[in-house]
C-alpha cells in the first residue's frame, strides 16, 4: 500500500531512531525528509508546509510525557499530524427496520463495480442482508461482472440486460426488493458518458429516483490531487456523504487523493487495498498511519484480542495469552483469523510484520493455512491438547488421514512451536514500546 510514501516516511523515522542526540538541525533534516515524501506522493503543497511546519515546532517545544522518549515522542508527534491530515474516521448508521439505499457513484475505471461487490462481502459479514442494483448501462459486461463478484458471498444482483434506461432499472430494482427482508440496498451506476454533464444529469435522475440514504463517491487511488475536481463535481450534483478510495495497493500518488478527497468535506468511509473480493476495509486515518510509519495497526490487534475475548472462554484466552496453547487452542486462532478478513489485510495490521511478506508467499501462506485446518482436524483429542504426543508413526496416521503429506504435518508442528513462543515474546519489551509509541500504553 502506497509503497514509496511508505518506505520514504520509514527512512526519515530511522534517522530519528539510529541518531546519537535530538538537536535542532536532525529536526529540522526530518521535516524537509517528510517534505519531499509527502510531495512526491503528489499531496497538496499547502498541506505539507502546514504538517511539517506543526512537526518541527512541536519536536523543539514539545516535553514527552513521563515514561517516552524524545525519540520516541518525535514520532508520535508525526503520526499525530499524519492522521490530521486524513481527518476523522466516519462511519454511516444504518438505520433499522428500513431498507437503507446505497448509491456509488465515480468515473468510469475508478472501480465501482468492483468495489461494489466487495462492499456486499463486507456487509454481509457485519450481519446485514444485502441486494444490489447494476444500474451501469453503458460499461459492457458491467452486470455480468456485478453478478458474478456477488455470487461469491450469496448476494443477488438486480438488473436488465436489454435495457438502457439507468433510472428505470433503478426504479424496477427498488420495486423488486421491497418487499424483501433486505437491510441495504446498493446501487452500482454508470461512469464513464460522452459528456462529462450527460453523467452527471444521468446521476441527477437517479438520486431522484433512489432518493438514496448514503451517496458514496468512488476515487481512484492512483489519480492523485485530480480527485478533487472529481468529487466537487459530483457533490455538486448529488450530496456525498462518504468517500471510497481503491488500488491503494500500489501507487504513491494515492496520499494526494487521501488528502484531496478529505479536503472536500466528505470523510473517506473505506479503502480498497487489493485485488481479493475481501481486500475492503473501514478506514481509519489512526491505523493508516500507523502502517505508513511501519508501526502495524496496534489498534486492530487490540479489537481482535477484544473480540477473541469476548467469544472465547477465559481459560483459552489465559494458555494463548502466557503461550501455553495447545493445538486446539492454535486452530482456533487459524479460524480467527480468517474472520478477520484477507490474510494479506491481518498481515498488515500486525506489527512488525507489516510489509514483510510478499504477495508469492502470501498466496503460500493461504494454502498453508487450509491444509492445517485438515490435518488439525485428523488428530485425536489427545494429540490436539498435548502436540508433544506427536511421534513418527502418529505423524504417519495423521498425514493419511489429512490427506497431506508428512512433511506438512511437521511444518505445521514447527508452525505451532513458533506461535506459542511469538505469544510469549508479545509479553516482553518490544510489544509495550509499540503501544506506547502509538500513544495506547
Amino acid at each position: 500500500m502506497l509503497d514509496n510514501l511508505k518506505d520514504n516516511l520509514r527512512d526519515a523515522i530511522k534517522k530519528i531512531v539510529k541518531s546519537s542526540g535530538i538537536d535542532e538541525e536532525l529536526i529540522k533534516e526530518l521535516s524537509k525528509d517528510v517534505q519531499r515524501a509527502l510531495l512526491q506522493s503528489d499531496v497538496n503543497v499547502r498541506l505539507v508546509l502546514e504538517i511539517t511546519k506543526n512537526l518541527e515546532e512541536r519536536s523543539l517545544n514539545e516535553t514527552p510525557p513521563p515514561g517516552l522518549s524524545r525519540k520516541d515522542h518525535i514520532v508520535k508527534i508525526l503520526y499525530d499530524e499524519l492522521s490530521k491530515l486524513l481527518g476523522n474516521e466516519t462511519d454511516f448508521n444504518f438505520q433499522p427496520g428500513k431498507q437503507n439505499k446505497v448509491i456509488l457513484l465515480g468515473i468510469q475505471g475508478s472501480g465501482k463495480t468492483t468495489v461494489t461487490s466487495k462492499l456486499a462481502k463486507f456487509l454481509t459479514k457485519q450481519g446485514y442482508s444485502v441486494g444490489v442494483i447494476g444500474a451501469d448501462t453503458y460499461r459492457p459486461g458491467a452486470l455480468v461482472q456485478l453478478r458474478t463478484m456477488c455470487e461469491k458471498s450469496n448476494v443477488e444482483v438486480y438488473g436488465e440486460e436489454n435495457n438502457k434506461d439507468s433510472p428505470e432499472i433503478v426504479k424496477n430494482g427498488l420495486k423488486h426488493y421491497e418487499k424483501l427482508p433486505l437491510d441495504i440496498i446498493l446501487i452500482d451506476t454508470a461512469g464513464r458518458h460522452k459528456e462529462e454533464q450527460d453523467l452527471l444529469d444521468e446521476m441527477e435522475r437517479i438520486n431522484k429516483v433512489a432518493a438514496p440514504d448514503l451517496a458514496l463517491l468512488v476515487i481512484d487511488g492512483t489519480i492523485g490531487q485530480q480527485c478533487f475536481n472529481q468529487a466537487k463535481a459530483f457533490h455538486n450534483t448529488l450530496p456525498v456523504g462518504g468517500i471510497i478510495v481503491t488500488k491503494l495497493d500500489s501507487s504513491a500518488k494515492g496520499g494526494g487523493a487521501i488528502a484531496a478527497s478529505a479536503a472536500t468535506g466528505a470523510q473517506i468511509m473505506y479503502i480498497g487495498t487489493g485485488e481479493r473480493i475481501d481486500d475492503l476495509e473501514k478506514f481509519s486515518p489512526t491505523r493508516f498511519v500507523g502502517r505508513l510509519l511501519g508501526m502495524g495497526d496496534i489498534q486492530a490487534v487490540l479489537d481482535l484480542a477484544k473480540r477473541l475475548e469476548n467469544e472465547g472462554d477465559d481459560v483459552r484466552l489465559k494458555r494463548i495469552s502466557t503461550g501455553k496453547m495447545n493445538m486446539e487452542d492454535f486452530f482456533y486462532q487459524l479460524e480467527e483469523v480468517t474472520k478477520v478478513g484477507s490474510l494479506r489485510g491481518f498481515l498488515d495490521n500486525m506489527p512488525g510484520l507489516s510489509g514483510m511478506v510478499k504477495d508469492d508467499q502470501l498466496d503460500q501462506m493461504e494454502d498453508r493455512v487450509s491444509k492445517w485446518r485438515f490435518i488439525i482436524q485428523s488428530m485425536t483429542t489427545d494429540e490436539k491438547a498435548d502436540p508433544d504426543l506427536l511421534n513418527s508413526s502418529r505423524i504417519k496416521r495423521i498425514a493419511r488421514g489429512s490427506g497431506w503429506s508428512e512433511h506438512e504435518v511437521k511444518e505445521l508442528v514447527k508452525n505451532y512451536k513458533n506461535s506459542k513462543n511469538m505469544m510469549k515474546a508479545s509479553k516482553g519489551r518490544q510489544m509495550q514500546g509499540n503501544l506506547r509509541r502509538m500513544g495506547f500504553g
